[in-house]
């Protein structure tokens, strides 16, 4: 990928849970990253779609469990601190979310990350995939 791809407003970010989205990776495999808010600047951040212990979805389609400033695993309950990607509790304790290169501007947010470029649903050529921003709890 170079440049840059829109992904979402960072008003579309729902409080309390995430935005999906399917990329590739740079060998062609299909994965998933999600956009959920962040107290730091500039309001989100982006992390590949999987909890280090278990590689468990942490948005399963519905948004991305959360509960103060973290991102819950479904499977194991281990908290991902949302800004930084980092676990201090649980099986994942001690673990990083892989980050996912984004930029925010003029309240718009892009997927700059070079190891992902984000897939077009079927039938569209121009528009990213539809994203979930359903609150979980």
């Amino acid at each position: 990928m170079t440049g840059r791809t829109h992904l979402a407003s960072v008003d579309e970010v729902p409080e309390r849970g995430s935005l999906l989205f399917a990329v590739e990776d740079p060998h062609g495999n299909a994965d998933e990253i999600i956009v959920v808010p962040c107290e730091d600047d500039p309001g989100v951040a982006a992390w590949v779609n999987r909890c280090t212990h278990e590689a468990q979805r942490l948005d399963v389609g519905r948004g991305a469990a959360m509960r103060d400033g973290g991102i819950i695993c479904p499977k194991h309950g281990s908290i991902f601190d949302a800004c930084a990607g980092d676990c201090d509790n649980g099986d994942a304790a001690g673990t990083t979310l892989p980050e996912v290169d984004i930029a925010v501007e003029l309240g718009e947010v892009y997927l700059t990350d070079d190891d992902y470029e984000l897939l077009a649903e079927d039938g569209d050529d121009d528009e990213g995939p539809s994203s979930t921003s359903h609150l979980s709890l």
